[in-house]
C-alpha cells in the first residue's frame, strides 16, 4: 500500500473506510509514519495564530464561544489595529515561526476591514519578510481574496469543520458548499489553502475519513485537525474527549488518504499530553504553536522541546 501511494494512489472514501476497518491500528500508524517520511522527510512546518476580531459572530456553529447565540466568557474586540499585529508578528518570528496567520470571527470580514488588514499585511510583511503570511477571515469572495493576494497573503484557512454529511448537525447559518466555494475562490486567485477540522463532536470515524477525502479532493496543502474544547456555554460544554486510539487513528487516516498535505496539530494538544510523542509518528508533519482563539494551547517552549525530542529538523525555523 505504502508504494502504491507513493506511486501516486489516493484512497477514496470506501477503500479509505475498509483500510481502517480491517488493519491492524499499529499497521496504520506506521503506514502514516512511512509516508510521512517520504513525503515531508522529518521537516516539521510551524505556524502561529493572532485573534485579530473576537467575538459577536452571527453564527452558530455549536463548539464556539465566540457565537453570540451562547453566553459564554470570550472577550469581544474590534478588528486590531497595525501596531498589535506587529508585536504579534515579532512574537511568531522570534519563535521561529514560519506561517502568521491573521483570524478573525463572523462569517466574512466586511469589505473595509478587508482593505484595512490587507493594509496591515503590507506593512508587517515589509518588516518580518521571511514569515509567510496566512488569513481566516470567513467565507470572502474572489475579489476580497485577490486583495489579500495583492497584499502579501499566501494561504488562505478555512475549515470545513466536519463531513459534508455531518455539518448541518453543527452549524445551521451556513454550509459546507459555501465553505468550499470560498477554498476553490483563493485557489484560483494562487493562495495554499489549510482546511481541515475539528474531531469529537459527535461525528463517526466514517464521517472523519468522509472529511480527509473531500479535503483531498480539494487538493489543500494543509489540514489541521483539531481535538474539540468543550467549553462552557456552548451545546457542547459537556462532550467527551476521544479515546487515544481515536485520536491517533484519525490522525494516521488523515495521513493516508492526503499523503503530501501537511498534517498539521492543532487546538487540543494539551489535553493529550500523553500521546504527543506517538501522534508525532502517525503522520503529523507540521503544527500550530502558542495559543489558540479563545482557549489556551500548550507553550511555544514546549512545542519546539518536543520536537527536538523527537529528531524533528526546524526547516521553517529563522
Amino acid at each position: 500500500m505504502k508504494q502504491k501511494i507513493i506511486e501516486g494512489l489516493r484512497l477514496d472514501y470506501e477503500q479509505a473506510l475498509d483500510l481502517v476497518n480491517t488493519t491492524p491500528k499499529e499497521e496504520l500508524y506506521a503506514l502514516a509514519n512511512g509516508l510521512r517520511k517520504h513525503f515531508h522527510q522529518n521537516r516539521i512546518s510551524t505556524c502561529m495564530i493572532m485573534n485579530a476580531k473576537s467575538g459577536a459572530c452571527t453564527e452558530d456553529c455549536k463548539w464556539c464561544s465566540q457565537s453570540k447565540f451562547y453566553e459564554t466568557e470570550v472577550s469581544v474586540h474590534r478588528l486590531v489595529d497595525v501596531d498589535a499585529v506587529h508585536a504579534h508578528a515579532r512574537i511568531a518570528h522570534d519563535n521561529g515561526v514560519h506561517n502568521f496567520a491573521l483570524v478573525t470571527s463572523g462569517k466574512r470580514l466586511k469589505p473595509r476591514e478587508v482593505d484595512q488588514l490587507a493594509e496591515m499585511v503590507v506593512q508587517v510583511k515589509a518588516d518580518k519578510p521571511r514569515m509567510e503570511y496566512c488569513s481566516s477571515l470567513g467565507l470572502l469572495p474572489k475579489e476580497e481574496l485577490q486583495k489579500l493576494w495583492d497584499a502579501g497573503v499566501r494561504r488562505y484557512h478555512c475549515n470545513l469543520e466536519t463531513a459534508p454529511s455531518y455539518f448541518p448537525e453543527v452549524c445551521t447559518t451556513h454550509t459546507t458548499e459555501e465553505k468550499i466555494a470560498t477554498i476553490k475562490a483563493a485557489q484560483e486567485v494562487g493562495m495554499k489553502i489549510c482546511s481541515g477540522g475539528i474531531i469529537g463532536m459527535g461525528e463517526t470515524m466514517a464521517q472523519r475519513i468522509e472529511l480527509a477525502v473531500t479535503l483531498q479532493q480539494l487538493r489543500v496543502d494543509s489540514i489541521p485537525v483539531n481535538l474539540l474544547m468543550p467549553i462552557a456555554g456552548t451545546p457542547m460544554a459537556k462532550m467527551t474527549l476521544l479515546s487515544d486510539e481515536e485520536i491517533l487513528t484519525t490522525f494516521a487516516m488523515f495521513c493516508i488518504t492526503n499523503p503530501t498535505a501537511e498534517i498539521r496539530f492543532a487546538a487540543g494538544r494539551a489535553r493529550i499530553k500523553n500521546i504527543l510523542a506517538k501522534a508525532l509518528q502517525c503522520g503529523v508533519s507540521a503544527s500550530m504553536v502558542g495559543d489558540m482563539l479563545t482557549t489556551a494551547n500548550t507553550k511555544v517552549i514546549d512545542d519546539f522541546a518536543l520536537f527536538e525530542q523527537m529528531g524533528y529538523d526546524y526547516a521553517t525555523r529563522h
